[in-house]
């Protein structure tokens, strides 16, 4: 068995190989072996809103559409503002809490910043 690389995130030497990748079980980073890491997983995402501008952690934000709660017979109206908005990976750009609805996920595109 060839030996695999430390972990280029956090060089640790715990790394073993699954299907074709390098998966680190100490920060869970996973990569493909022989291959550089870009500087792109370094960089700081940008999320725009549904005008361009950058939104940040923290910001305050208003939804531009009116938006159906899934599961819900709830709809978050036009106008609605959310306050300490945080960003987040994944379908969702959003995670924040809505008064009167509770946690929910948003997406970027459906907001614009207040």
């Amino acid at each position: 068995m060839s030996e695999l690389p430390p972990c280029p995130r956090c060089a640790s030497t715990y790394v073993y190989a699954d299907r074709g990748l390098c998966v680190c079980p100490e920060c869970a980073h996973e990569w493909t072996q022989g291959t550089v890491e870009s500087a792109s997983d370094d960089t700081p995402r940008v999320v725009k809103d549904a005008v361009g501008n950058v939104l940040t952690d923290g910001d305050s934000v208003v939804v531009v559409k009116d938006l159906k709660v899934k599961g819900s017979s709830l709809v978050v109206k036009v106008g609605t503002k959310v306050r300490n908005i945080r960003l987040v990976d994944g379908d969702h750009d959003i995670d924040c809490r809505i008064e009167g609805v509770g946690a929910m996920g948003l997406k970027s595109e459906f907001v614009k910043k207040a």
